[in-house]
């Protein structure tokens, strides 16, 4: 049986290292596969977050070979194994051990998120017309499986640590944005959130309050 060799980030907050795990591997294998097996024959207390094991949780998420992934949609036959596989936890989060980290911070940004209020109802039967696209456009981002590698890829979060000033594209930040598109990049999903989320809200943002033009028919628009 082939075997390969993982090289594992072990510690926590306050420090750690890389080690090495030769392990066997097989046909159709998956990261998550090898750190599984790597858990039960040589490293039992390996902490790992995982809970589906079918790319619909975003729990695994992790750093193989520098690339940020879920582990359970990276298929060994796609990588070089003629070299050590290397896993380390997202590095845009706080280290808790091993392969884990904390994302809480994701979930508590989301309360700054203004609460929804819709429009007055367009029809007298008290509910609303809306068109078709609109709801396509929303339904892409439904897909979401709050994976957060679109977050830790994020350079205002990753390199810059403005947690307090940047929500990050994942809740459609869009303050610090450059349009980098590293976030679309990451996303298992396939969610285009450069493209369809946050450049519209910018332009929005930009006709709302710096458009001359716009700001001059506010200034001639009927008051209701």
């Amino acid at each position: 049986m082939k075997k390969a060799i993982f090289r594992i980030w072990r510690g926590d907050a306050k420090g750690g290292a890389f080690v090495d795990y030769p392990t066997e591997i097989s046909e159709g294998m998956v990261v998550l596969d090898a750190v599984h097996q790597i858990q039960a024959a040589q490293a039992n207390d390996l902490a790992c977050r995982w809970n589906c094991k079918a790319g619909k949780c975003g729990s695994c998420s992790a750093e193989i070979n520098g690339m940020p992934k879920p582990m359970c949609m990276t298929r060994l036959d796609q990588l070089a194994l003629d070299q050590p596989v290397t896993i380390e936890p997202m590095r845009a989060f706080p280290r808790i051990r091993d392969l884990t980290t904390d994302v809480s911070w994701n979930y508590r940004v989301k309360k700054k998120i203004k609460r929804f209020r819709p429009r007055p109802p367009d029809a007298a039967d008290g509910t609303w017309r809306m068109a078709q696209t609109d709801i396509d456009r929303v339904q892409e981002f439904r897909r979401c499986i709050e994976c957060f590698l679109c977050q830790d890829v994020c350079h205002v979060l990753r390199d810059h640590q403005k947690y307090e000033e940047f929500i990050g594209p994942q809740a459609d930040g869009i303050g610090y944005c450059n349009i980098t598109k590293c976030c679309t990049k990451v996303c298992p999903e396939n969610i285009k959130i450069t493209d369809n989320a946050i450049i519209p809200l910018k332009e929005r943002v930009v006709d709302e309050f710096y458009d001359p033009l716009g700001k001059l028919l506010k200034l001639f628009r009927p008051t209701t």
